[in-house]
């Protein structure tokens, strides 16, 4: 049954409330500057991932941000979800950080899609100083300055295996 009008506007409203905190409903090009999951991110990982973009394209492949910059309020919704979905806080540190320990809360961090852009990052990230970090989220991107020299350091199986996770 579709959503009545009050539902959809109530939904509407809160979506652009969340959009604000860096919420994506739907996944936008690297350059959308009007986005605060965009606009917010680090200007280091933001210049490496659109000069990688820019060379993906020449390939035929597009970069879209599925996430990128968030609040702290919205990591700590993300958090609350995780934990609900899947049943305790030990589990949802797997997939969710806090906002506290979030690459995501300082801009460090960038989610990639589609698969055939991850692919792309996957082979030739390191170029650009772009690694995945988590064997678990192959979306997952952050700056890694120094794997342009030296390639991505091995990735962490999830979230809670990374020391920065534990601090």
């Amino acid at each position: 049954m579709p959503y009545s009008e009050p539902a959809r506007a109530r939904w509407a409203a809160s979506s652009a409330v969340w959009r604000d905190h860096g919420a994506v409903p739907d996944p936008v090009p690297v350059f959308d500057d009007e986005i605060p999951a965009v606009a917010n991110l680090d200007p280091d990982l933001l210049d490496a991932l659109r000069r990688a973009a820019t060379d993906a394209a020449d390939d035929g492949v597009e970069f879209l941000v599925n996430g990128g910059w968030r609040s702290p309020e919205y990591q700590e919704q993300l958090l609350h979800e995780a934990v609900s979905k899947h049943g305790s806080a030990k589990e949802a540190a797997r997939w969710v950080a806090t906002p506290d320990k979030s690459a995501h809360v300082s801009g460090d961090a960038v989610d990639i899609g589609p698969s055939d852009a991850r692919a792309w990052l996957s082979k030739h990230g390191a170029e650009y100083g772009l690694c995945q970090i988590y064997r678990n989220e192959p979306w997952h991107y952050e700056l890694r300055p120094e794997a342009i020299e030296d390639g991505c350091p091995p990735m962490y199986a999830d979230p809670s295996h990374d020391p920065r996770m534990r601090q």
